[in-house]
């Protein structure tokens, strides 16, 4: 079955996307839409500058534009009965969010949203070790990115720990704390939550768009063990109590490529008719904890 693709929004994202797509086989045709035709005037594939035109023409879309703009634009394709892959945040509001997914289930079409630390080889090789997690911390740190400003670094960076912090965790909420600072943009650029789980595990995350070098690390303790997890090296080293001896032990890791094995996912669920909303539901749990975390810093600031 050949798949014809849309992809909306060539910025940094969306060329990843376009690239990984030219590689999979069972892609037939790419349709590229950006409204920059500058951004798509050199790429293969059929070129427009507004979304709307490839309706009619493609089974699948991939929508990586301004957080700002995913609802309008993902409520359009799932409302015509196309599947659609949206980078996270799904929206920078739950109302919206909450909305996407009726439409998705209403019109039962595939909404699968990008959160590509779920398919880190790193990530993916320890979450069967970690059971019971006492205390995990997390360190998302980047270069002023020039991009994504519509939406605060919680929105745009911490919101992938948080996603990954509750599917470890596996618990509710208590209490939330958090502060952070507008330092470069008019939202927050570097910020720090502390969050507390009703069985008693606590998360301490920090993320920063404003620093001299990049880092992607979590570091989850659990009883007699300690587990560190390098996203960006696809690294895990776990240290173990051993009597009176701490052991190092390094987990071996196939490396690959996070986000194409992530549309490698999508695709596979949009062929076999797989319209299950579960992606879907727990992005939105993220888009929940990360909000609640925004309004927490906005009120103390």
């Amino acid at each position: 079955m050949k798949l014809n693709v849309g992809i909306i929004g060539l910025g940094n994202i969306g060329n990843i996307h376009y690239k990984i797509y030219k590689q999979i086989k069972n892609i037939n045709k790419i349709y590229v839409v950006d409204i920059d035709y500058s951004k798509i005037a050199n790429l293969e594939g059929e070129k427009f500058t507004h979304y709307k035109d490839i309706l009619g023409k493609i089974n699948l879309v991939s929508i990586a534009t301004p957080t700002s703009t995913h609802f309008e634009i993902a409520k359009f394709f799932l409302s015509n009965g196309i599947n659609t892959f949206v980078e996270k945040p799904l929206t920078n509001n739950i109302k919206e969010a909450k909305e996407l997914l009726s439409i998705a289930q209403k019109k039962r079409v595939l909404l699968f949203v990008g959160h590509v630390e779920r398919y880190n080889s790193a990530y993916l090789a320890i979450k069967k070790i970690i059971q019971k997690p006492k205390f995990i911390e997390c360190h998302r740190l980047s270069i002023f990115p020039y991009r994504s400003l519509d939406i605060s670094v919680v929105l745009d960076l911490m919101i992938h720990d948080l996603d990954i912090i509750l599917d470890i965790v596996k618990d509710k909420v208590k209490k939330i704390e958090a502060k952070g600072v507008n330092v470069l943009s008019s939202t927050t650029d570097i910020a720090n939550a502390r969050i507390t789980f009703e069985k008693g595990c606590v998360a301490n995350i920090t993320s920063s768009r404003i620093s001299a070098k990049k880092e992607r690390k979590i570091r989850v303790f659990i009883p007699n063990c300690y587990v560190s997890l390098d996203y960006a090296e696809q690294k895990v080293e776990i240290y173990r109590k051993c009597k009176n001896r701490i052991i190092k032990e390094t987990i071996p890791i196939k490396k690959g490529e996070p986000l194409k094995r992530e549309i490698t996912d999508f695709i596979k669920m949009v062929k076999t008719k797989h319209f299950s909303l579960y992606i879907a539901h727990k992005a939105l749990k993220a888009l929940e904890l990360a909000l609640n975390v925004q309004r927490i810093i906005e009120k103390d600031n």
